[in-house]
């Protein structure tokens, strides 16, 4: 039984069964019957790849409102460093963190000073003796589920801290507690503002025994709208930022990896990228590297699906913004904590069955594999994707697996037909 919590969702109302989904997701969780897309739970990822290329809406993130966040007796808003980039001509990152207390958030704790406070740490961890390198980034929960369904074997390559956004966290909840000793847990929303629906599944469903600190999450996109009403450009803002150049970077590919200051690392963005970068590291082709930055969205956190602007757009407003701020206002290098406190690590993996697996017995999975690369090598090999599967391979999988019939192949079924009239003619002449 499947207990993982999906953010990803389709509307069967808006689907056509196009199979355009089906051709672009990454993991082949997407199938064609009856007319209509259907997503395998133990296979998504929630990359939101499917969202972002739908031509009829019919995929969507499923995230909280700001009214229900509102309800909440004291509210800390998370803002993500993409939020910035969304803005054109923004000057100066308090107008949009004044403007988060302005729609009614009773507290701010910037998500980009928790992520120089990663850096910070990420630099002690590479220095770690017995860690297994290189190191690959834990900040992109996209990643870590699928190295966790498809690359098994490098599981212990990830680093086991935290992301920023749990860090941000858990700095807000121990700030307010402290302030404010006479709130209850339940009085409390601790509310992330994401560009991403893998984040949401990350908080809903916790890492291996880890528990999320965060209540709700919002989109980029919804609060966007809403801090528009509030921003007002012309009054000077107060100051309130924490985060200088290294934490705004986080919001974009290789924002991470230079922070780490070490020139042996690789930063890829883009899932098809990321999984060629995998495939690569799992048959020992990268060597002399110690880290390794990986965002599933194209550009970084900036390419997320629940954001508004075009990622290279935001990316540009990023740019121009990080030139006014100082390089760090939490660590700079030579100036960290010797130790990481045991508070930012997460202690195990989430298990899952590997999407390879075709059976608990191994006897009978080579057996399967057999008979799939049988069936495959029978089959067109033109992956038109009729039989409602992304290519043959996955169509010969479905008929071994038995989630599919062999008449199922449209090309096979024709053939068949054009020779069974063949035949006729030539009985009748």
């Amino acid at each position: 039984m499947n207990t993982y919590e999906h953010s990803v969702s389709l509307d069967l109302s808006r689907c056509t069964g196009c199979t355009t989904c089906m051709k672009h997701c990454p993991t082949e969780a997407i199938r064609i019957h009856e007319g209509h897309a259907q997503i395998d739970p133990n296979r998504c990822i929630d990359c939101g790849i499917c969202i972002r290329n739908c031509p009829n809406k019919a995929k969507k993130a499923n995230y909280s409102k700001l009214d229900t966040v509102m309800k909440y007796k004291w509210k800390i808003a998370l803002p993500a460093p993409t939020l910035y980039g969304q803005f054109e001509e923004l000057e100066d990152i308090d107008y949009v963190l004044q403007g988060l207390y302005d729609i009614g958030f009773d507290d701010v704790v910037e998500v980009a000073q928790a992520a120089e406070l990663v850096s910070a740490y990420t630099r002690l961890y590479l220095k770690t003796e017995g860690i297994t390198k290189p190191v690959i980034s834990s900040a992109c929960p996209v990643v870590l589920r699928l190295i966790s369904l498809r690359y098994p074997t490098l599981r212990e390559h990830i680093m086991q801290l935290l992301p920023p956004m749990e860090i941000a966290a858990k700095t807000a909840r121990e700030k307010t507690k402290r302030e404010h000793p006479e709130l209850r847990d339940e009085d409390i929303c601790v509310c992330f503002i994401s560009p991403c629906p893998a984040k949401v599944s990350y908080i809903r469903n916790g890492f291996g025994e880890y528990r999320s600190e965060i209540n709700e999450v919002v989109s980029v996109s919804d609060v966007y709208f809403s801090l528009l009403n509030v921003m007002r450009r012309g009054n000077v803002p107060v100051p309130l930022s924490k985060s200088g150049m290294i934490g705004i970077s986080w919001a974009t590919s290789g924002g991470e990896s230079s922070a780490i200051f070490n020139d042996k690392y690789l930063a890829a963005d883009g899932i098809e990228n990321v999984m060629r970068v995998l495939e690569q590291l799992e048959n020992g082709n990268i060597s002399n590297l110690e880290f390794i930055e990986l965002n599933a969205c194209p550009g970084g956190c900036v390419g997320g699906v629940m954001a508004l602007e075009n990622p290279f757009v935001a990316k540009a407003r990023l740019q121009t913004l990080r030139r006014y701020l100082p390089v760090s206002q939490t660590f700079l290098r030579g100036e960290e904590n010797d130790y990481i406190p045991g508070k930012y690590f997460f202690d195990e993996m989430p298990t899952y069955r590997p999407i390879q697996r075709l059976s608990e017995n191994f006897g009978e999975s080579l057996r399967m594999m057999s008979d799939i690369q049988k069936l495959r090598a029978e089959l067109p090999g033109i992956d038109c994707g009729a039989c409602g599967a992304p290519n043959c391979r996955a169509f010969a999988e479905d008929v071994v697996c038995g989630s599919a019939q062999r008449d199922g192949c449209v090309v096979e079924r024709i053939r068949k037909a054009e020779q069974q009239n063949s035949e006729k003619e030539q009985k009748e002449t």
